[in-house]
């Protein structure tokens, strides 16, 4: 790993924390000690690169380790949740994150047939860094600071990322999710009919028809892409909104729990705390005590 990564991402991050840049879809972060697991987010699809330190990305059960040499991609909005593992004052944690455009990769298809080994589909993946990755990736990161070559050059270099990982080891995954149809594609139409009417009542019968699949097949497919079925996706969804809620709006746990679509409190409390390790107002408290972000 280029220890330019790392200096170019130190003289933008002074302080810790994740921030976003001037370059649109581009988040650099600094942590001079480890975090607590974020409160969670709905990730869109994104690509996280550390070039000091050490994290880890949670999906489910799942749990994700990435370090300098390595770069981690969700190719699809998935509820996630990150930490922060290897870091200190002498050396903090470096990383950037930056979101990428799957509906673009149709127009970098090339003629000639890219040989990769056969991947199974997943909508969170580790790739090694290349060279050739590196690369647009340090001329993006140079651009910071320079507002006229930027509003030029960093869509194109975006592109180029976005290109690299195409043609990556792991570009196959991102391929699927730009597919117009396939198994991937209807996940893919699962998720958004998810994300828009998380707050309504589940049923994988109107979820399947929106996916244009059979209800056995769109179960089948979304939970190998995700590490989850679609109602575990849902009350994902529905849980860290209902967090959010209670964080940033002041609403109570039962008002919360309405607002989001439960019926009954003492289930929400229940898979709340399953989720989140502890009920609503004790992890709302720790939190708020904590401060830890979220993001990748």
């Amino acid at each position: 790993m280029s220890s330019e990564l790392a200096s170019l991402i130190e003289a933008n991050t002074r302080i810790d924390g994740t921030f976003p840049t001037p370059i649109p879809g581009l988040h650099l972060s600094r942590y001079s000690s480890r975090t607590q697991p974020g409160q969670g987010v709905v990730q869109c699809p994104t690509l996280a690169i550390v070039a000091q330190g050490s994290k880890q990305l949670m999906l489910g059960d799942e749990v994700f380790t990435y370090a300098p040499g390595f770069c981690l991609v969700v190719s699809l909005d998935l509820p996630v949740s990150g930490r922060v593992t290897s870091a200190s004052k002498a050396r903090p944690f470096l990383g950037m994150h930056m979101d990428l455009d799957v509906k673009q990769i149709p127009s970098l298809r090339t003629s000639g047939k890219i040989q990769r080994a056969k991947k199974p589909d997943r909508g969170v993946f580790l790739s090694r860094m290349t060279p050739e990755l590196l690369d647009p990736v340090l001329r993006l990161l140079r651009l910071l600071g320079k507002p006229e070559d930027s509003a030029v050059l960093a869509p194109l270099l975006q592109r180029e990322i976005l290109y690299r990982l195409w043609r990556s080891e792991q570009g196959e995954q991102l391929e699927r999710m730009a597919q117009a149809d396939g198994n991937a594609s209807g996940v893919v139409k699962a998720v958004t009919w998810l994300k828009e009417n998380f707050d309504k009542p589940f049923s994988i019968k109107l979820i399947a028809q929106e996916a244009n699949m059979s209800p056995s097949g769109l179960h089948h497919h979304f939970k190998t892409l995700t590490n989850m079925t679609p109602l575990q996706y849902q009350k994902h969804l529905r849980l860290q909104e209902a967090r959010r809620l209670m964080l940033t709006d002041a609403m109570d746990a039962s008002a919360a729990a309405y607002h989001v679509g439960y019926v009954s409190r003492s289930q929400f409390t229940r898979e709340y705390s399953r989720l989140f390790g502890a009920p609503p107002l004790r992890d709302v408290e720790q939190i708020r005590q904590q401060s830890q972000p979220a993001e990748l």
